[in-house]
């Protein structure tokens, strides 16, 4: 059984003035960490990925799905049983200066983690603890303590961040863009760090829009776009040999030193599969990487394709593409499926018992219109 378990997870807001129109953020989202490992969700920016680790935390409610750890299903404990909860899963969050009030010194986030878990612990004994924490994340207690937050750098705020979670042996860390914020040099101490708790096996789940980080760093990646999973596997055939068309371009789009951009652009209009409907050329074979063609399609209404943008990244013709009907995908509303909210399904075909090769989903079938 694996840690964590995310099982068609999905979450939709309300939208407009008056609350009265809907906006799903994540659709039916499945995959699984393991102790000790490290699963980067990369996507660009709106894609769903600072959603789910909410949700995991309990600080958003979900809309359908599950999220099991250890068993047990987190979105169905109350608020009193989030205590002995969160003393296994902790969050750090993108931007560290928001994290400290200003008036109080850096370290008063040891202090209030000290009164609600290690009350009985004499002054010494926390001291050490803390001080075990300082040393794990590569920090010199004497350059931390008893500064206030200004005074020190953004790499030493995050990593008292990190150390605050390892106070509480936490079998789970969600990193969400914890170093999109920091500079180079500082990003590679924090990613360091990281790898170096992951062998003492700390489980991370790394949401960045960097793919060159979550390359770095993960064991396996999860691309989502629009809300859902696109394609997982091992990060090095996700990487190395990407099947779906979306995953491709976001590989393309990485800026390169020795490029100028005109020759990537004429690269991503060569590549296969965008406007062509679907994961045209998949190359089955090539990795063991679990491909979905739904939340990522570079089709609209009509067959007509979308334009892609100089970075890759973003379509011009903004919103996700149409529900899919037929045979592989959900069932439709008549079949007894809910008619609300409207997802894309993201259960994934296995690979070939028989062979390494991927398996993508079939051709998608004409939508029907919601």
């Amino acid at each position: 059984m694996s840690m964590l378990e995310i099982d068609k997870l999905s979450k939709v807001y309300k939208s407009g003035t008056f609350g009265g129109g809907m906006k799903p953020a994540l659709r039916q989202v499945s995959f699984n960490i393991d102790q000790g490992e490290v699963v980067s969700l990369i996507g660009e920016s709106g894609s769903g990925k600072s959603t789910l680790g909410k949700i995991i935390l309990r600080l958003l409610s979900a809309s359908g799905g599950r999220v099991l750890f250890d068993g047990t299903d987190i979105l169905g404990l109350k608020p009193s049983q989030l205590h002995d909860y969160y003393r296994n899963v902790q969050g750090v969050f993108q931007d560290p200066f928001s994290s400290y009030n200003p008036l109080y010194k850096a370290d008063r986030v040891f202090e209030l983690v000290r009164q609600e878990y290690f009350g009985h612990l004499s002054q010494q004994q926390w001291d050490e603890k803390v001080q075990a924490a300082l040393e794990t994340v590569a920090l010199n207690p004497a350059d931390v303590i008893n500064k206030f937050p200004h005074q020190l750098s953004g790499g030493q705020q995050q990593r008292l961040l990190v150390a605050r979670a390892l106070l509480l042996d936490v079998k789970l860390l969600i990193a969400d863009e914890i170093i999109s914020m920091l500079d180079a040099s500082t990003r590679v101490d924090v990613l360091n760090m990281l790898v170096a708790l992951k062998r003492k096996g700390l489980a991370v789940l790394f949401i960045t829009h960097d793919l060159s980080l979550g390359n770095y760093i993960s064991d396996r990646t999860v691309i989502l776009r629009y809300g859902a999973v696109v394609e997982m596997g091992d990060t090095e055939k996700v990487f190395g040999h990407p099947q779906h068309p979306y995953t491709r371009h976001l590989l393309t789009a990485v800026p390169q030193l020795h490029r100028r951009w005109q020759a990537a652009d004429a690269e991503r209009n060569a590549a296969d599969g965008l406007g062509a409907g679907g994961a045209k050329g998949s190359g089955a074979g090539m990795t063991g990487a679990q491909v979905s063609t739904f939340g990522a399609d570079a089709s609209s209404g009509g067959g007509q394709s979308q334009r892609y943008s100089k970075s890759g990244l973003h379509p011009r013709k903004a919103g996700p593409p149409p529900v899919p009907t037929g045979p592989g995908t959900l069932a439709s509303a008549s079949e007894g499926a809910p008619a609300w909210p409207p997802c894309w399904p993201t259960t994934l075909l296995p690979r070939s018992s028989s062979s390494n090769q991927a398996t993508s989903w079939p051709s998608k079938s004409k939508a029907s219109s919601k």
